[in-house]
């Protein structure tokens, strides 16, 4: 049976786990393929710190030596460079490159693409979004026949952890992020992952396979979770909703700003009846809708040694077929359409707004009075007083008001305008609503 020699770049949990699979699935592996993957060489920052079960003789420090003569090369060392420079080097030698560089990705993913296109060989990346879930090859391969209108995930579970404490037990933002820290969901500077940009990254990589234009992390619009609490989790269960951090790709064609795609990355509301308001602890759940297939769901883990390199080694074989078959390799999936990237302003969108203001007459009429002028449309209103005030001090109330459909733009000028009422207090929360 031919051989195909496999060099890894990086052995960290991940490439640890990948690299224990193929020394000790060797046979497996081979029938699926249709030859034998021979690691070859991995390359590491210290080449003597022991790495249980991979040879010693694998592990050099040279990570060009490691990638020249490699079939196929897994790069896991993350990263913007030397990844990118290395994985250059690797397609234009001929290796199929395999990643789960997410960051890497979301910034060059159509300099890669051409890259291997001309190369003429693979570039896989199925790990590098919602780890073990299928989700790059289906919404790039299996339903490129179709029209793809939106997509919506969880796709960072040390995000969703925090939230599903938060819900579920009650707690505020900071006790359930050290449990999450505690228990290995999230990494001793946790800012990618609670700051939004994990998953805005994973939204620049679905947009632009989705949507076939070029997409980066710089277009995508990003909020994080640190700003949501307890009272705000309250608030959503009292009106029938969970919060979820959801990155969001959809295409606008009937936009202010013409037609074009938007991508974007934000705590929301979602109905507690919603497929993804069921998606607890650190899972990933991807929401794809399409013109012909309808809604589709993909569910499982999102992280995790084990679960990544599942989807590594998923890559692996493919790329490992097709060296045995032959054939041409790349198609440029990323740049078939050059659609505008539009700014949030342009989406629509609905909002629950939270106020706190001053318990006085005529505070309802006011704040009425500033969406009309904006025409956003009111759906719902509840009024709650404030308890617990100071004696001598004026009453407070917290207002509740849940919008229909406008334009973000319109939204967010209301938003404006209540916060600089004198009747109000404090704006309290601003979340957006998805799922209706």
């Amino acid at each position: 049976m031919k051989s195909l020699h496999v060099a890894m770049l990086g052995c960290g949990v991940v490439g640890t786990e990948v690299a224990r699979r193929i020394l000790e699935n060797g046979d497996d592996l081979a029938q699926r393929t249709g030859a034998r993957l021979e690691l070859t060489a991995v390359a590491v920052r210290d080449a003597d710190k022991e790495r249980p079960g991979i040879p010693a003789e694998l592990l050099t420090t040279d990570a060009q030596a490691a990638i020249a003569g490699a079939d196929i090369v897994i790069e896991l060392m993350g990263g913007i460079e030397p990844a990118r420079e290395l994985i250059l080097a690797a397609l234009r030698s001929g290796a199929s490159v395999v990643t789960a560089n997410k960051a890497l990705l979301a910034e060059s993913y159509g300099e890669l693409m051409q890259a291997a296109d001309s190369a003429e060989v693979r570039l896989e990346h199925e790990a590098a979004v919602a780890g073990a879930i299928p989700i790059i090859r289906p919404v790039g391969d299996s339903l490129a026949g179709d029209r793809i209108t939106r997509v919506m995930g969880i796709v960072n579970g040390t995000t969703n952890y925090i939230l599903d404490q938060m819900d579920s037990e009650g707690w505020d933002f900071d006790p359930a992020l050290r449990t999450a820290q505690e228990l290995g969901f999230a990494e001793a500077d946790p800012t990618a992952d609670i700051g939004g940009h994990d998953a805005a990254a994973k939204a620049a990589i679905l947009a632009a396979i989705a949507f076939h234009t070029p997409v980066t992390i710089d277009d995508v619009d990003v909020e994080g979770i640190t700003g949501v609490t307890a009272d705000m989790i309250e608030t959503a269960r009292a009106q029938g909703f969970t919060i979820k951090l959801l990155a969001i790709c959809e295409e606008l064609a009937d936009s202010p700003e013409g037609p074009g795609v938007s991508a974007r990355v934000y705590p929301a509301l979602l109905p507690r009846d919603h497929v993804l308001s069921g998606v607890g602890g650190a899972f990933n759940a991807v929401f794809v809708e399409a013109e012909a297939a309808g809604e589709l769901m993909f569910y499982g883990q999102g992280a995790g040694g084990a679960p990544t390199a599942s989807a590594v080694l998923g890559d692996v074989v493919s790329v490992g077929r097709r060296k045995v078959l032959g054939g041409r390799g790349q198609y440029e999936r990323a740049v078939a359409v050059r659609r505008p990237v539009l700014p949030i302003s342009a989406i629509t969108t609905r909002y629950q707004i939270t106020l706190d203001v001053f318990d006085r007459p005529g505070v309802l009429s006011r704040v009425t009075e500033v969406f009309a002028s904006e025409q956003v449309s009111i759906e719902l209103v509840q009024q709650t007083q404030v308890v617990d005030e100071p004696e001598g001090t004026e009453q407070r109330a917290k207002l509740v008001i849940a919008t229909h459909s406008g334009t973000d733009a319109a939204l967010r000028r209301t938003v404006d305008r209540l916060a600089a009422l004198d009747v109000v207090n404090a704006l309290t929360s601003v979340l957006r609503i998805e799922g209706h």
